[in-house]
């Protein structure tokens, strides 16, 4: 597999973070106090983590997402600027708080998040330019903003610009929106659980591709991620690497990222998939976003 001529502009919406990430020897019950081996300050959130996935993996990202005018949403989105994401069209709501996390990560990679999802950001989507969407080979969501992607996803549809939604754990009725106005439908396993509730995944899944989705999934970490499409809807998995997990932490958000750029790079689905893996296993494994010869060589080492 070879990078296209071309960087093609993916366009991804959704939730920015200021992570604070703390290694400890294990995650503790309070009350207590516990010193920390390592410390890292740095860009997170769903959205945020795929935008520099599809940068440093060969797209042009354009990431629109919300931040306050305090002390963390300058240098925020700096970071993101910093790893080649296009910044200028998010938004600094003024008087808001940004989001910001603290990530607790134990020795085998396994994380615990405490998350603030800030103040007074805004709902109305109205400032987004969606005219940029006219430029782009793919688009990818979350769902932690959802006016802002149901107004992008519906934009997109109608112009037949692919569509990819992160489908995290959210709440029911808000992934039962925007679900229906997605092509791609990747979620987590506590996502699916939300938007069909009881449902084995095979079965939350076939719900989706009724729904109106091309294609939907869930990622299972080392079980693989499961998928179907609707011109085919037998379930298919594609096996997780065999990787060492030092960090857990974005794995997911970098799969999608990856999967969008794949999408928008017009990768068939199952090389879709395995690209997608490949890059989240790698961010697993250390901790940092892959670059393309990074995810090509895990490729070439572990076929199919």
């Amino acid at each position: 597999m070879t990078l296209p001529a071309l960087r093609p502009i993916v366009v991804c919406l959704g939730s920015v973070v200021m992570d604070h990430t703390f290694h400890v020897q294990e995650v503790v019950q309070p009350p207590s106090k516990n010193r920390a081996t390592s410390y890292a300050l740095g860009a997170g959130g769903l959205a945020a983590n795929a935008s520099i996935a599809v940068s440093r993996l060969g797209g042009d990202c354009i990431f629109w997402g919300r931040v306050g005018d305090d002390l963390n949403g300058t240098p925020l989105l700096e970071a993101l600027a910093a790893q080649g994401v296009n910044v200028a069209h998010c938004r600094r709501a003024p008087h808001a708080r940004t989001p910001v996390s603290a990530v607790l990560v134990d020795p085998v990679g396994e994380r615990s998040i405490f998350a603030y999802r800030g103040d007074n950001l805004g709902t109305d989507p109205a400032w987004l330019p969606l005219h940029l969407l006219d430029t782009a080979r793919a688009f990818l969501c979350d769902p932690r903003w959802p006016e802002g992607s149901a107004a992008a996803l519906d934009y997109a549809r109608a112009r037949g610009i692919p569509t990819v939604i992160d489908g995290e754990k959210s709440e029911t009725r808000i992934l039962l929106d925007l679900i229906p106005r997605v092509d791609h439908a990747v979620f987590s396993q506590p996502g699916l659980g939300n938007y069909a509730p009881g449902l084995k995944p095979v079965d939350a899944l076939r719900k989706a591709i009724a729904d109106g989705c091309k294609v939907a999934a869930v990622t299972r970490g080392e079980k693989g991620t499961l998928w179907m499409t609707a011109e085919d809807p037998t379930p298919r998995v594609t096996p997780a690497f065999r990787v060492q997990a030092t960090n857990t932490t974005g794995a997911g958000d970098v799969f999608h990222g990856a999967y969008a750029l794949a999408v928008a790079e017009g990768q068939p689905v199952d090389r879709a998939m395995r690209f997608a893996s490949a890059a989240g296993g790698l961010r697993a494994r250390d901790g940092a976003t892959p670059d393309r010869a990074m995810l090509e060589q895990l490729l070439l080492e572990q076929p199919v």
